[in-house]
Formats: structure tokens, C-alpha cells, sequence
């Protein structure tokens, strides 16, 4: 007796799933749930690709802005190099211009800020301008002989081209 109330309670149960099921399918047909299921999938991969973009925009902002900030304080970067370059009887104080633009620089190369190699290079239009032109038998050609001002670039970004003298 206890297995057919048993027997029977699965039996409704079962029932009841079959029942559920039905109006299941009742309130949702297949070719619209496949259609619903599509949108989501596109919806879902579209939201994606929004984060991506977004995210890529908000880098490039950031690089953007931090590259006008840095481009308006080289001049200031340039005086103290020049500073650390004069002779002076002051040892301390030459010591102190010194820590200063290292400190300085090492700023800068934490905010990725690099400076462009020069000397020894080969001219790129596109990191250097060339202020004048030498002959010179022990360069190469388009070889850089000489740098005037220092560039700089943030990743792939030129924030300020290098003045330079080419050879050849």
C-alpha cells in the first residue's frame, strides 16, 4: 500500500512537470524563443564590444591629455637639463639641479613619457625634424649627427619631434 501512494505521488508529479511543460510551450513557441534567444546573443556581444571601445577611448583621452600637460612643461624640463649643464662653484646647488630633474624624469617615465633616441639613429620624419644637413664620410647616410632638442613620445604617440642635425 505504501509503494502505490508512493508510486502514485510520483506519478502526479510527473504529471504536473508534463503540465508545466506544455504551457511552457503554450506561452513561448520555438521559432520565437530561438528569435529571443538570437537577440540576446547580439545584444550580449554588442554590450561587449561597447566595454572594449569604451575602455580604448578612455585610454587613448588619457594619453591624449596627458600628452598636451607634458608638452606645455618640456620647456622646463629643457631649462633644468641646460642648468645641470653650467659649470658652477656651488657643488651643492649643481647637485640639487641634478636631483631635481631626475626626479623629474623619473616622473615622466612613470606616466610612460620616453624620450626619442637620437644620436646614431637613422632619420624618421615621423620622431625627428631635421633643422639643417652636414657632410660627414664616417655617418651613413640619413644617419642623425646631431640632436639640438630632445623629443618625446608617450607609447606610439609623438609629443614633441626631436630637433636634429642629419648627415648626408
Amino acid at each position: 500500500m505504501a509503494e502505490n501512494k508512493e508510486e502514485m505521488k510520483k506519478e502526479n508529479e510527473t504529471q504536473k512537470e508534463e503540465k508545466k511543460n506544455k504551457k511552457v510551450q503554450e506561452i513561448v513557441p520555438k521559432a520565437e524563443y530561438d528569435e529571443l534567444d538570437d537577440r540576446y546573443k547580439r545584444i550580449l556581444a554588442e554590450f561587449e564590444n561597447y566595454k572594449k571601445r569604451s575602455s580604448k577611448e578612455r585610454d587613448n583621452l588619457y594619453n591624449s591629455i596627458l600628452a598636451d600637460v607634458v608638452e606645455v612643461i618640456l620647456p622646463i624640463l629643457d631649462n633644468l637639463e641646460n642648468a645641470a649643464k653650467v659649470e658652477t662653484k656651488d657643488e651643492n646647488y649643481k647637485q640639487g639641479v641634478e636631483l631635481v630633474l631626475k626626479q623629474f624624469k623619473d616622473v615622466l617615465k612613470s606616466k610612460g613619457v620616453e624620450e626619442i633616441k637620437t644620436e646614431g639613429e637613422t632619420f624618421d620624419p615621423s620622431l625627428h625634424e631635421a633643422v639643417s644637413s652636414i657632410q660627414d664620410e664616417n655617418l651613413g647616410e640619413k644617419e642623425i649627427a646631431q640632436e639640438y632638442r630632445k623629443g618625446y613620445k608617450i607609447g606610439d604617440k609623438v609629443i614633441r619631434h626631436s630637433m636634429v642635425v642629419v648627415a648626408n
